[in-house]
């Protein structure tokens, strides 16, 4: 879905901009459709805010530096306040594996929430192994891991365990948000 054509970050409102995060194969993509859907709330993919050198980097098994991270990161963010800006709520995937990361995003506006799908790394490695089609190598797992800071109790967001269906885990990310979530203004 197109972001409206503002793309300035807000600073008031009371629309919910939620992340859908997690290191690659935990699920982001299905969990955060799947929100979408029965949220009826805008969604991108992060994956697609990648500039060119950034999917070539990690396709060669390279992994991205913060450096490479912060206009992607920006990008996502004004995508977010876009949507923010007109009103609406959305959803996007996005890694959001440290919390700088986490903290760019949350200047999309004055509610950004995070779900982090957690697994552990068999369960991670299972599911990258076998998946086709994505840029991101197996390879870079760890280096994903060793990169990750989990959310802080400061931090407007809950953990969610991929162990159930991809419905299961989706239920459980809407209970652990609360009714406010669903209560939020919507498109």
């Amino acid at each position: 879905m197109s972001p409206p054509s503002t793309h300035r970050l807000i600073t008031s409102g009371t629309h919910t901009g939620l992340v859908v995060m997690g290191v690659s194969g935990a699920g982001k993509s299905t969990v955060a459709r799947l929100l979408a859907d029965r949220l009826g709330w805008a969604l991108a993919e992060a994956d697609d805010f990648h500039p060119a050198r950034n999917i070539e980097k990690m396709r060669a098994g390279t992994p991205l530096t913060d450096a490479d991270r912060r206009p992607w990161l920006r990008a996502i963010a004004g995508w977010l306040a876009a949507w923010a800006d007109a009103g609406e709520n959305a959803i996007v995937t996005c890694s959001a594996l440290k919390r700088a990361y986490r903290d760019v995003l949350r200047d999309a506006g004055p509610r950004v929430r995070f779900v982090h799908l957690h697994g552990d790394h068999d369960t991670l490695a299972r599911r990258l192994g076998g998946r086709s089609g994505h840029f991101m190598p197996p390879a870079l797992l760890d280096s994903q891991l060793a990169d990750l800071e989990p959310l802080a109790a400061d931090e407007d967001g809950v953990v969610v365990d991929i162990g159930g269906t991809p419905e299961e885990v989706a239920a459980e990310a809407l209970r652990r948000l609360g009714p406010a979530v669903t209560a939020t203004p919507g498109p």
